[in-house]
């Protein structure tokens, strides 16, 4: 091998390698309360193997097709391993992983045992291998409704949690690889592993930049944890929190929790506390709740304003965000809602 083709090959090796101690990671060492950390270490499991197949197949042809054959065959498990892992993470219960895992590995040993790979490589790449590909993109696709809230907050401009992050790099991160595998016949066979290695190292990197220190591993450590408010302040807080609806400050599309904090006389820290443990919302959250509660009272009353002007007049920056925001909040658009007020 050359120079550039020891480079590829280390890289992409190193990245499969990887993920063969995440995956050791997740199944032994994090938390096993965690149910769906099990789920995540065999989806980093088959991809690793998926990916060391592609390495080594690349770099040396006359690989065994036994080799080659389990490799491919570990697709298999990875669009199921994503959902089941975002479902169990999502829903914070145990689901029937079997109805999921069961029938496709059965069914990918029949077909193994009855058309080995050594045999067969006309059939495996003409039939099974595409197959496996649309099965785990068909999981993908299953798998984005539990990304899509996340989706959400960003459009209403809510602030994302690590775990949000995280959930997210690992769903676009499989699909991101499932089309580089999908395109390789049209590029070359080795970016889907050199993608693989690219994702995981920008995954860890962006948990290393947030340094959150005692807390498990991908995890938001609970930020409020032995932190009470004494009665006196939080009922202080509660009367003072009166003066941003009268004053009517969330119509200013720019405030910001440093502004309302400046405005009642408190710390951002105290402010941000407060919401988030005896309100249970973020400041986001507070904001437009009043918003939509202003936009709901124009759209109730003989108001000049279009319905997207009124967003606009309850001070949200964009029309998407207030239809969004208003949907999310009240499960009907303005339109909608105007026409029930206007019966």
């Amino acid at each position: 091998m050359n120079f550039e083709s020891q480079i590829i090959f280390f890289f992409s090796a190193l990245g499969a390698f990887n993920g063969f101690l995440l995956s050791l990671y997740f199944a032994l060492t994090a938390e096993k309360r965690k149910f769906s950390n099990y789920f995540l270490a065999l989806l980093f499991l088959m991809l690793s193997i998926r990916i060391i197949k592609s390495v080594f197949f690349y770099f040396n042809p006359q690989l065994s097709n036994t080799f080659i054959q389990i490799g491919l065959s570990a697709c298999i498990l990875i669009g199921p391993s994503l959902f089941l892992y975002l479902k169990t993470h999502s829903y914070k219960n145990k689901v029937n992983w079997k109805i999921h895992i069961a029938p496709f590995l059965i069914g990918i040993t029949i077909l193994g045992v009855f058309y080995p790979y050594v045999e067969h490589r006309a059939i495996w790449s003409k039939w099974i291998v595409k197959g496996i590909y649309i099965q785990w993109f068909i999981y993908i696709l299953l798998s984005f409704r539990f990304i899509k809230p996340i989706i959400g907050k960003l459009k209403t401009q809510e602030r994302l949690k690590n775990i949000d992050i995280w959930l997210m790099s690992i769903y676009f991160g499989v699909a991101f690889i499932w089309f580089a595998y999908s395109i390789g016949s049209y590029t070359s066979y080795i970016v889907g592993a050199l993608s693989f290695s690219f994702i995981l190292y920008l995954i860890i990197l962006l948990r290393i930049f947030k340094n959150k220190k005692n807390s498990s591993f991908f995890e938001d450590k609970e930020k409020y944890k032995n932190k009470k408010f004494d009665k006196e302040i939080v009922e202080e807080i509660s009367k003072k929190l009166a003066i941003v609806s009268e004053k009517k400050l969330y119509l200013n599309p720019n405030i910001t929790l440093s502004d309302v904090a400046n405005e009642l006389n408190v710390s951002v820290q105290t402010l941000s506390q407060y919401l988030n443990m005896n309100l249970g919302k973020s400041y986001s959250t507070f904001i437009n709740e009043m918003r939509i509660e202003n936009a709901k009272e124009l759209l109730s009353s003989d108001t000049p304003y279009t319905v997207e002007a009124l967003g606009y007049e309850s001070g949200f920056k964009s029309k998407s965000t207030f239809f969004t925001t208003f949907k999310k909040l009240t499960k009907l658009t303005p339109a909608e809602y105007q026409k029930t007020t206007n019966k």
